[in-house]
């Protein structure tokens, strides 16, 4: 990829100070599973028998494997088993086994396992993945979000857009065990996220209820965003990030052909709404109350790169569907391409635009407070708002080390 002097500079500067950062945040952290901070910036703790099913308990290990693929220091490493040890607890919690496994077991269980072979992480690994494809509706021809929640909601058929990110966990087994039963999973899902999600103008529905019964759509939901019919900006991100991985998984164009159509719906709305690149919690959100979030800014950046790598690869290829795994080739491609075409520059641009403002705005380096980035939201009917939260600093990093050719390739 090219990328201007002027920014190779800060990029390099921000990964420096992150990771010098964070390995004192971690030495004074040891033993622990973030997912925020307290009052005083010192995060919290949820590898307890309460919250260890918590979704982004993953994060952190895959937070600290791409920081030990930086730095070589031997304590990121460490702390990140410690996390994977930890969470084989949530395999004996039926109802804290939800959609999100991929969020879980990819940054931690598989990532080791590409690097080390080590047999435990495999196992693990598998584990999630046969239970994420066991929630899968053969009705609907999707998987199933939540867990029932003890209350009056009934979620058996709900699907919501977040899943698209962990459909490479199923990839990953296929591939692993030479089963088609999980890439079949995985493809059938993003089909129909694809047509039930992604609305006509590029933006996105969070929650879809379907008829569990009939597979038959019944409504969207607001979900974390604003409302019914606005524009979520997280599940922005997820729906571009995770269509560009499908393609990257698949090589089926439509899936190429989705991401940039939502790419550009973000890219629209950040130059007419929000010149700045500051993203909001909602792109139809009112000015008052006006809420951000930074999460969103950075699972975006990391998004728009992945899918100028594919856009790269798909016009170096014809942009022929090539139904197969073309995740090798696409690595290839980032590490040895050194022209940018004129389609993917745009996505690069964003990303980098995006980025530098988190960089410059939005960042943390100083010790005062265990986190990195700051105001990010999780959702716009929250009580709190604009606060740390664990996957802003790891897409923040991991998008940085894209730019740098230096990223495990987690999802």
């Amino acid at each position: 990829m090219n990328i201007a002097e002027t920014d190779k500079k800060w990029i390099k500067e921000a990964l420096n100070k992150f990771a010098s950062k964070m390995e004192t945040v971690v030495e004074r952290n040891q033993g622990k599973i973030p997912y925020t901070t307290d009052d005083e910036g010192r995060f919290d703790d949820r590898s307890g028998e309460k919250d260890i099913c918590w979704w982004t308990n993953g994060f952190w290990g895959g937070e600290l494997w791409q920081l030990y693929k930086l730095t070589g220091k031997e304590i990121f490493r460490q702390e990140a088993i410690s996390t994977e040890d930890k969470m084989d607890a949530a395999f004996m919690n039926y109802n804290g086994m939800d959609h999100d496994a991929g969020f879980r077991w990819l940054p931690t269980s598989v990532v080791r396992y590409k690097l080390e072979k080590n047999e435990k992480s495999k196992n693990r690994a598998l584990l999630a993945a046969a239970n994420l494809a066991g929630r899968f509706n053969l009705n609907g021809k999707f998987i199933r979000a939540w867990n029932d929640w003890g209350d009056d909601r009934d979620t058996t058929g709900w699907a919501i857009i977040d899943c698209m990110m962990n459909l490479p966990l199923l990839y990953w087994a296929s591939e692993e065990l030479g089963d088609p039963r999980f890439k079949a999973i995985a493809v059938a899902h993003a089909d129909t996220a694809m047509k039930s999600f992604i609305r006509e103008d590029g933006s996105v529905r969070h929650i879809v209820g379907f008829d569990p019964a009939s597979g038959e759509y019944l409504r969207d939901y607001g979900g974390q965003g604003y409302g019914e019919g606005s524009s979520w900006t997280r599940g922005q991100s997820w729906a571009l990030y995770g269509f560009a991985l499908s393609y990257k998984y698949t090589g089926d164009k439509k899936y190429l052909d989705t991401a940039r159509k939502v790419a550009d719906y973000v890219i629209s709305e950040l130059d007419s709404k929000f010149p700045e690149y500051l993203v909001p919690v909602d792109y139809r959100q009112p000015n008052k109350p006006y809420y951000e979030d930074s999460t969103a800014a950075a699972i975006t950046a990391g998004g728009l790169i992945e899918l100028a790598k594919c856009l790269g690869y798909a016009e170096s290829t014809g942009a022929k569907n090539t139904s197969v795994n073309c995740s090798a080739d696409l690595q290839n491609l980032s590490d040895k391409c050194q022209r940018n075409t004129e389609s993917d520059d745009k996505y690069l641009t964003a990303a980098i635009k995006l980025l530098k403002t988190l960089h410059e705005k939005r960042c943390d380096y100083s010790l005062d407070k265990d986190n990195v980035l700051e105001k990010c939201t999780a959702a716009y009917h929250d009580e709190k708002h604009e606060f740390a939260i664990i996957y802003g600093d790891y897409y923040y990093l991991e998008a940085l080390m894209k730019l740098e050719g230096l990223a495990l390739t987690i999802f």
